[in-house]
């Protein structure tokens, strides 16, 4: 993808160049806001990337696997986990110890859980990062008493020592209004595009 963009970008340049050739003042700025703007969008597109990595492809695993211990290494120890259905907030201690008791007992009932996460906000720089989006939550996959429920998240993350963190975490079913609709109408994490080139 990137290859595609350099090459867009350099095309852009050309044409500049033979256009503004009488001008070589007008044409070197051109060819400065042309090249970062493609730098901006490459870094855009990383940062996504890195984020993708680091944090929801491991929280998806984390969840299918019901592996407390990676569920636990992508939250950062100063995170504030707020639940909106249950007025509540915790802190990492908290949460962790709440969460290692679901996920033994999720475990020991073989709910068998999946998780996914679609985004319609996606904001991020160098090293701080605001994501909200619909989860899609199921228990019992593949099985005929299958079930899922929705609700809307919204994180904070921040780099810690290279790699991304959850800082903050809240969610919400906003009184059962949350459904199927409103996560087909969300962007999959990979759907990344329509969130390039926005001010970060």
């Amino acid at each position: 993808m990137y290859l595609l963009i350099l090459i867009e970008f350099v095309s852009i340049a050309k044409y500049k160049l033979n256009h503004y050739a009488m001008n070589p003042k007008f044409t070197f700025f051109t060819l400065l806001i042309v090249l970062v703007s493609a730098k901006l969008s490459a870094q855009s597109a990383q940062g996504f990337v890195d984020i993708n990595n680091d944090v929801h492809k491991n929280f998806h695993k984390a969840y299918e696997a019901l592996d407390f211990e990676l569920f636990k290494s992508i939250h950062s120890t100063n995170l504030i986990r707020v639940g909106g259905d249950w007025s509540q907030i915790l802190t990492f201690e908290e949460y962790m110890n709440d969460q290692s008791q679901r996920f033994r007992q999720d475990k020991e009932q073989n709910l068998t859980p999946t998780i996914e996460l679609r985004f319609f906000e996606r904001i991020h720089n160098d090293s701080l990062a605001s994501e909200r989006g619909i989860y899609k939550f199921t228990i019992f996959t593949g099985m005929e008493n299958e079930r899922s429920f929705y609700g809307k998240f919204h994180v904070l993350l921040a780099k810690e020592k290279g790699s991304w963190k959850i800082t903050m975490d809240y969610d919400s079913n906003e009184g059962q209004t949350i459904g199927q609709e409103d996560f087909k109408s969300a962007k999959t994490m990979h759907d990344f595009e329509s969130f390039i080139g926005k001010e970060q």
